[in-house]
């Protein structure tokens, strides 16, 4: 072992005297080319891994998904999906005629293609649209959840497993049974948006190919909420997915952190400004005339200099705040003083063409 140990040393140092040499020449050592394997190109580019979601990415793949859009996080979604479990555990009951319990997995945000390319097969695609939003979301029904609720509507026996064939399409009677459950989760839906914002959802159409419920370009960024639905031994789980562009016009509202958030406005200091305003002194200014003087002719003004004024009894004149004319008046006389009367109001300009 020492004799391996004082080996290492002396190829270390070896090499060592070697590059030191070569820069003190001026030149660089060559090196062997290294030939990676398909092993370590797979690795380097991120390719050597399955297709299951969820887990660390490597090389190529973590360098593009680090230049992805930090989505924001939306509080007021998560309190929506909050109500619709609540809503759904209640109308599912009535339903089914079963016991039924709600719950929910999680709220992630993700681009519109990876989800669609993450959906389990065989599925039902329910394609919506917010009609105040002038745009579509999408729900997708596992395969549990489809022959659970056929089950459960057709009087299956509780304990008994529904009977599954794979690979064959869906039934008029499956998808008319599995219609009947979207409607009302889009109805409970629409009740959970309430309190924030009317909207109604109405369903289109039904899909059994990711393919043809394309709502959003694959690039687009959406938000997610896996639903599990429980019925006693029976049960699965249904998906909504809302991109964010159907979701912008209310991004505002969404982002309160509770329900009637103002950003920062106090009604009550509104109101208490709003009446103090009316009690504030302002100076007004009658311009009776302008007049421009070379400046050696105003160093030579002293105490008893006259300035004519070439302003008449009912010439008009200008009422100025400040440097903002509001007023255009008629000049007279009230008793012994001089007066003004007002006779239109000056249109102002806005505040950039002003500056």
């Amino acid at each position: 072992m020492g004799e391996t140990e004082q080996q290492s040393d002396e190829d270390l140092a070896a090499a060592w005297g070697a590059e030191t040499e070569a820069a003190e020449a001026g030149t660089t050592p060559t090196q062997p080319a290294r030939v990676l394997n398909q092993a370590e190109i797979d690795s380097l580019l991120g390719f050597d891994e399955g297709p299951a979601g969820g887990e660390a990415r490597t090389g190529m793949q973590r360098i593009i998904s680090s230049g992805l859009v930090s989505y924001e996080r939306l509080p007021m979604l998560e309190i929506v999906f909050d109500r619709l479990v609540r809503i759904m555990s209640t109308s599912l009951r009535n339903f089914t005629s079963d016991n039924v319990e709600v719950g929910i997995d999680n709220i992630l945000s993700l681009r519109f293609g990876d989800y669609l390319n993450s959906i389990p097969l065989p599925a039902m695609l329910a394609v919506f649209k917010a009609e105040e939003w002038d745009n579509y979301g999408l729900m997708v029904v596992d395969s549990a959840m489809i022959y659970s609720i056929v089950d459960v509507l057709l009087g299956g026996r509780r304990g008994t497993a529904a009977m599954r064939i794979e690979g064959r399409p869906y039934t008029t009677i499956e998808r008319t049974l599995v219609e009947r459950l979207i409607q009302v989760v889009l109805a409970d839906l629409s009740a959970s948006f309430d309190p924030l914002c009317p909207v109604t959802f109405r369903f289109e159409r039904l899909e059994v190919n990711p393919r043809f419920a394309t709502i959003s370009r694959l690039s687009n960024a959406a938000v997610l909420a896996r639903l599990r639905i429980d019925m006693e031994d029976r049960g699965g789980r249904l998906e909504l997915l809302l991109p964010y562009a159907t979701l912008e016009p209310v991004r505002e509202l969404l982002l309160q952190q509770f329900m009637g958030e103002k950003f920062g406005r106090d009604s009550i200091w509104e109101t208490h400004l709003a009446e103090e305003l009316w009690h504030t002194d302002v100076d007004l200014h009658v311009v009776l005339d302008e007049q421009t003087m070379r400046l050696s002719d105003v160093v030579a003004l002293q105490p008893g200099s006259k300035i004519v004024l070439n302003t008449n009894a009912g010439a008009p004149v200008q009422v100025r705040c400040g440097t903002v004319t509001l007023f255009e008046a008629r000049i007279g006389r009230r008793k012994s003083r001089v007066a003004v009367r007002i006779e239109r109001d000056v249109p102002r300009a806005p505040q950039n063409e002003r500056g």
